[in-house]
């Protein structure tokens, strides 16, 4: 009876004090820190964004021309007929994705390059002009079909840049066209919509356009549940805006169960590698009112603290999802040389993202016969059976403690009390666990906790085993294994009364460890275990499994997956080229593949050449085996900038490796030429290359020659920076040969 009454009491006060606790909440000028404070505890999910919180594991696909160029961006002027798809098996996908625990696929119906993988009444430039199908194939129409069959929900990525409507001499973007009344979706002969609904809107023809075919994904593909929308603007063109209300009219009409990315439903987390934040905060201080925003910006860093809180206009719930790919880039490229995460790092970055109150949406590309490849479905596979083995499970079954946290009923909670800030849960029999989550109860009570531990009767006594800051939807902490009959979870410190909805106990069977592979300039090539798995290390202690007496590293020097017969490794070794694949074997069980690729021994190099004018950084950094440092020409060189190498002898040259810095973006090469000579007078040009999106994914890229080329120098050119950067930037430069 206190409980509730407290409950009520509380309720009250905040109805009185802040109105209906809502999504969005404003600061009255008059507002203190503390009262900022309590308002960001009221702050709710809408039930649209609570439903996405829900789904966790999300999948993206990127697919389309890119897929057949091999480029990571298109131009937009690529003839449709590139996208030269003979076969698609949507149904592979879904499969696939539904081992991996995926419950939702995102597809790229329009990336940057404007081509469009639906029957679209409003353009020609997509499938219906290429030979799938005789030009009447759908992928999305696929899709949904597959999404329907196994469960899955639907959502479309549609580019708002459109680079076939920029280029086009009669396209649409940025044409200078007048704000008008328009009817959407405007008839087309032959191709009535059964969807009735019309709307009126001022726009120009662009924005008509991007509504048209908004109208024809929301309409026809059944269920929609999220919309999303890229930021990125390879090239702009006529000042073309984005009428974003007109298209959130729409959206929130046609689709009433969907969330828009890249607005104020759903953000970006704010890199593309996977990197998620310690504390993350779903409620996000703003200067305007975000329901009412057109442009949003990129999020980064620390976003909701308190100290952040303070300059807030507006308190607004807008959560993260954290995005990435399971391959190097967005699209496909090949299965030689694109790399592919491992089960290990997938898996990972899941315990991370969601499990550190994030949405994980997980890049899988589609591979030039319309399926994903081999490697791909053996990691969503074993991902997938990781989190079934280890979350499906819940070890503090049949525990004593509150029921409200331990019935697994989402609507019932605790609510914390003034002094009662630790919740006991005790077992009949000893457990052993390496894994708790915790969720509040986001729904109705907000997110509030700042800062909690956990701890285990260990010996006669409490011992901390982990500790952590932000919970809202769920938290995995992550441990040493212990083995108790009692836990505890304290909250330490909260914004307002904190709830507690769900706390489960959990073990995850290690596996054997990651390696690193990594060679000297001399060649000394060393295979190590990986530490810092999981780059987290709970109070000091590495949870970097113990090596048993069984332990072996096997590797491979000749593309080969390393088995059990393979060489094993004992200790440094030279290696003048070539790729290496090593694995670990522990009691029996496989690890993971790791592999490198190195180029031929470099220190005896030398640049002959640059670019004149400032630069940052020596040269020589280019070539010194280090990736921490690099290399930058001046940015204010008229000419393309150019780097010389000199091999000191003649070589036969296959490729070579391009690694970029990781910490500085200036001058990362987008286009570039390579040329090469056998006297350093005489130049003879080899290719020109492309290396995609290395601001968000700053990651070495490999391009490999048409053709064998015999040389003793070799000259870098960059033609275009990545975001329009005049220098040239290299932190590492490899050179590939066969032999």
């Amino acid at each position: 009876m206190k409980k509730i009454l407290t409950m009520l009491l509380w309720n009250m006060f905040i109805i009185t004090t802040l109105g209906q606790a809502q999504n969005t909440i404003k600061i009255n000028g008059d507002d203190t820190a503390e009262d900022i404070v309590l308002k960001a505890a009221n702050v709710l999910p809408t039930s649209n964004q609570y439903a996405h919180k829900k789904l966790e594991f999300l999948g993206f696909i990127h697919f389309g021309p890119n897929t057949f160029t091999r480029l990571e961006w298109g131009n937009g002027m690529e003839d449709p007929k590139v996208f030269d798809l003979k076969n698609l098996d949507t149904d592979q996908w879904c499969r696939a994705m539904k081992d991996a625990g995926i419950r939702m696929v995102i597809l790229t119906v329009k990336h940057h390059d404007g081509f469009v993988l639906w029957q679209s009444r409003y353009t020609k430039h997509g499938i219906m002009s290429t030979p799938f199908q005789e030009g009447k194939g759908d992928v999305l129409k696929d899709l949904s079909a597959s999404c329907q069959k196994y469960g899955l929900k639907l959502g479309v990525y549609l580019s708002p840049a459109d680079l076939y409507q920029i280029e086009n001499s009669e396209g649409l973007y940025g044409n200078l066209s007048k704000y008008t009344e328009r009817i959407i979706p405007r008839p087309v002969e032959g191709r009535p919509f059964e969807n009735k609904t019309t709307f009126k809107f001022k726009v120009d023809d662009y924005n008509e356009y991007f509504l048209n075919q908004l109208f024809e994904l929301l309409t026809e593909y059944g269920p929609i549940h999220e919309v999303w929308f890229d930021g990125a603007h390879p090239k702009r063109k006529g000042g073309q805006k984005y009428h974003y209300l007109a298209w959130k009219k729409l959206i929130r009409t046609l689709a009433p169960e969907a969330v828009i990315f890249g607005k104020e439903d759903v953000r970006w987390c704010g890199n593309e590698e996977g990197r998620t934040r310690k504390s993350e905060w779903d409620i996000i201080p703003f200067e305007n009112d975000p329901n009412q925003m057109t442009h949003f910006p990129d999020l980064h860093g620390e976003l909701g603290s308190r100290e952040k809180l303070k300059n807030a206009n507006y308190l607004h719930y807008l959560s993260t999802e954290t995005n990435t790919s399971i391959r190097e880039g967005w699209f496909y490229r090949d299965d030689h040389t694109q790399q592919v995460r491992s089960a290990d790092d997938v898996f990972d970055i899941y315990e991370r993202s969601v499990g550190g109150n994030s949405t994980f949406l997980l890049n899988i590309p589609p591979n030039r016969d319309g399926r994903f490849s081999e490697e791909d479905v053996m990691v969503l596979r074993e991902v997938g059976q990781r989190i079934q083995e280890t979350y499906g499970t819940d070890l503090l079954e049949g525990a004593q403690g509150n029921k409200e946290i331990l019935d697994k009923n989402e609507n019932s909670y605790v609510l914390v009390e003034e002094g009662k800030s630790s919740y006991i849960f005790t077992l009949s029999s000893p457990i052993t666990a390496n894994r708790f989550v915790l969720q509040e109860a986001i729904a109705t009570e907000s997110q509030r906790i700042e800062k909690h531990t956990l701890d285990a009767w260990v010996d006669g006594e409490w011992h901390q085993v982990s500790e952590g800051t932000t919970v809202g939807y769920k938290k995995i902490l992550r441990f040493s294994p212990v083995t108790s009959t009692k836990f505890r979870i304290r909250i330490l410190k909260a914004r307002s009364k904190p709830s507690l909805s769900k706390v489960s106990a959990h073990y995850y069977r290690p596996r054997p460890s990651r390696l690193t592979i990594n060679r000297s300039l001399e060649g000394l090539l060393t295979i190590e275990t990986q530490k810092d798995e999981f780059n987290w290390k709970p109070h000091g202690e590495d949870i970097h499994k113990n090596l048993s007496s069984d332990f072996k590293i096997r590797y491979t020097t000749n593309g080969e997956e390393p088995n059990e017969d393979s060489q094993i490794y004992l200790k440094p070794f030279f290696h003048p080229s070539g790729e290496i694949k090593a694995r670990a074997y522990d009691n029996g069980e496989a690890g993971s593949i790791t592999t490198a690729i190195f180029g031929i021994i470099k220190k005896d190099w030398a640049i002959t050449t640059n670019s004149n004018g400032e630069e940052k950084g020596e040269s020589s950094y280019a070539i010194d085996g280090d990736p921490t440092t690099y290399w930058s020409s001046s940015s204010k060189m008229a000419d393309s900038p150019t780097i010389t190498v000199d091999l000191q002898e003649s070589v036969d040259l296959t490729g070579f490796i391009y690694t970029p810095p990781t910490d500085y973006k200036e001058g990362l090469i987008e286009k570039g030429v390579i040329k090469v000579s056998q006297n350093g007078k005489k130049w003879k040009e080899v290719q020109t290359f492309e290396l995609g999106n290395l601001i968000n994914d700053p990651t070495p890229r490999i391009v490999k020659f048409d053709k064998t080329v015999e040389t003793k120098y070799v000259q870098i050119t960059s033609l275009r920076g990545a975001g329009g950067s005049t220098s040239a930037t290299i932190a590492e430069i490899d050179f590939l040969t066969d032999h």
